[in-house]
């Protein structure tokens, strides 16, 4: 194996001709490399390689005989069988069609999705935190309950707390809070035996919760959702670990490499990759370009990155190198001299 080059390394390559080259590029608006002429000429072009292992199925597959799943094997059990097994809210497989989700039963794979079949209308309740002064709100009552420690409180109730915490944190902030967890303001209970052993729900409920530190004033309300009924579904894919392999291939591998095609250049950057990482400046080395032509990113050569890839300036995907699969990030990052 050759010894990596160091990961951060600024290369001109072909010397003077390149120099000259860049040069003329510069004066007729046509270098190779566009990136490189959008005014932030220092920057570098880093490229990162993270080892995924010897087959996809060992990540991507699920074999509920061996594995306890996430999902409800009554859903799997209906799909696979042509019945039906419904959820309301959550998909049944945690599964998207960009990230789905496959499992093995008795030597057959199956891709697990769903379908929406229809809409349910539901009362949930709501629970927001809203931050108080020290001496607590207006002069409050002397009777008035005394705060509670969320660590005192049952699972359920100490997750909804940490939630609305974030949705509490960033009212009137820019960013901070977790999208996909928050709803309307605070956390919406939607398990029912969260429900029944909540503490905050209790009509003579704590109105008080220490989380961190801060004490929040908590606000419960009981709201209307509409909310999806998803029917689970389950493909059959392959009847081979061999077939599920090249399913997964077809589906995540971009480019194949063979170390014998590639230059000793080429290798080189792929080591350093590997290991440390890889960076270059512009005008790229012609192994660096070999690398990235090879990874069928062309964009970061041939083109404008911003306009020919997407309007990103970070790619990202997988490849095949000799018997292994790697997922690999580009990105541009500040020159030495830069910020």
């Amino acid at each position: 194996m050759r010894t990596p080059k160091p990961s951060r390394r600024r290369l001109l390559a072909g010397g003077l001709a390149a120099t000259a080259g860049a040069i003329a590029g510069c004066l007729d608006g046509s270098v190779t490399g566009s990136p490189a002429n959008d005014g932030d000429a220092d920057r570098v072009l880093s490229l990162t390689l993270s080892d995924v292992g010897e087959t996809l199925r060992d990540a991507a597959v699920v074999d509920p005989a061996e594995t306890d799943p996430r999902w409800n094997e009554a859903a799997f059990t209906a799909a696979r069988n042509g019945g039906t097994h419904t959820t309301q809210y959550r998909t049944p497989f945690f599964s998207t069609a960009d990230d789905p989700t496959y499992a093995v039963h008795e030597g057959t794979y199956y891709r697990l999705s769903s379908v929406v079949v229809d809409e349910a209308a539901a009362t949930r309740p709501v629970l927001r935190l809203f931050g108080i002064d020290e001496g607590g709100v207006d002069g409050a009552e002397a009777d008035e309950p005394e705060s509670v420690d969320a660590e005192t409180l049952p699972e359920g109730d100490r997750r909804a707390v940490e939630i609305a915490h974030f949705a509490a944190r960033a009212r009137g902030n820019v960013g901070g809070m977790p999208v996909g967890l928050v709803e309307r303001g605070g956390y919406v209970y939607r398990d029912e035996d969260a429900v029944e052993a909540s503490v905050l729900l209790a009509d003579d409920g704590p109105n008080r919760v220490t989380y961190r530190d801060p004490v929040y004033r908590v606000e419960v309300t009981r709201e209307r959702f509409h909310e999806p009924v998803y029917r689970a579904v389950a493909e059959p894919v392959a009847e081979s670990p061999e077939g599920m392999e090249a399913v997964l291939r077809a589906r995540t591998v971009g480019a194949r490499l063979d170390g014998e095609d590639l230059s000793a250049d080429a290798l080189d950057v792929i080591e350093a990759a590997r290991h440390d990482g890889y960076e270059e400046s512009h005008p790229y080395s012609d192994g660096y370009a070999e690398v990235i032509r090879a990874f069928h990113e062309r964009p970061y050569l041939d083109g404008d990155v911003r306009k020919d890839g997407g309007g990103s300036e970070s790619g990202s995907g997988r490849v095949r190198y000799e018997d292994r699969y790697y997922d690999y990030r580009l990105r541009f990052l500040p020159g030495e001299s830069g910020p």
